[in-house]
């Protein structure tokens, strides 16, 4: 099980992109996230990013997918893909509202694919803006924890994906900085969304009855924290992390011995 965990190929090419990528392309790559983040907040896009924005159009929104279900399952699942790429507030939120949708089966299949292809679209941009240049100026202690990071990169990303410990769009950038394969990269990503995110859509799917009986939303967000949807997502963080403390305990035995 450990060298299947650590066995997903390192692609070469990755490091060579990174590190010859032109100057111009890594300013234009980062003058669009830049744009993107500027733009969200220029227009007050942060005023549709609410339950509230949410139960005012939802007859409008339910007409449209009543009419239009594969066309409103794209494009939603591209919008949820933008916010990802962009780092754009509200991921949660989205998610909530792909459950309320489409249900908590359909909803959560457009945000699992829909955030892995916004994280990967990340993740391929910072590091090509930023990796390479960041490589160049790390010491000899940095490059041995990417050393490390890497050999078992679907590990630590799993764990860092199940356990909402740290921001969605942190957990995308620092894979690119560290060398980590994009295959690794997809996979982690894909695998390490899918409890958090179904939990989200679950919640979603009962949000209609909320809105009718006049309850308040204001915890919705909070939870993936609450102990029954925490407890097992932690537990499976745990699982992920038993190869490489096994490899550990394996390390300082031989060094023991």
């Amino acid at each position: 099980m450990v060298n299947e965990m650590r066995d997903v190929p390192e692609a070469p090419v990755d490091g060579a992109a990174k590190s010859s990528s032109p100057l111009m392309v890594r300013i234009v790559l980062i003058a669009v996230l830049v744009a993107g983040l500027v733009a969200f907040f220029a227009f007050d896009l942060g005023r549709y990013v609410s339950f509230e924005s949410l139960q005012s159009n939802r007859e409008m929104l339910q007409e449209f997918i009543k009419q239009n279900g594969f066309l409103a399952a794209l494009l939603f699942g591209l919008i949820y893909a933008v916010v990802t790429a962009f780092s754009l507030p509200g991921g949660a939120f989205m998610t909530i509202t792909g459950g309320f949708l489409f249900g908590w089966l359909g909803g959560g299949l457009i945000v699992v694919f829909g955030a892995t292809i916004g994280a990967t679209a990340l993740f391929l941009m910072a590091r090509t803006a930023v990796g390479g240049f960041l490589e160049t100026k790390t010491g000899p202690f940095v490059q041995k924890m990417e050393e490390g990071f890497r050999q078992n990169a679907i590990c630590y990303l799993l764990v860092l994906r199940l356990i909402p410990i740290f921001p969605f769009w942190l957990v995308n950038l620092v894979p690119a900085f560290l060398g980590v394969s994009t295959a690794t990269y997809v996979i982690a990503t894909f695998l390490g969304i899918i409890p958090g995110t179904f939990v989200y859509a679950s919640v979603g799917n009962g949000l209609g009855a909320l809105f009718d009986a006049g309850g308040s939303t204001d915890s919705l967000l909070m939870t993936i924290f609450q102990p029954q949807f925490l407890a097992p997502l932690v537990g499976l963080s745990v699982l992920a992390i038993l190869p490489v403390v096994y490899q550990l305990y394996q390390r300082r035995r031989k060094q023991a011995s």
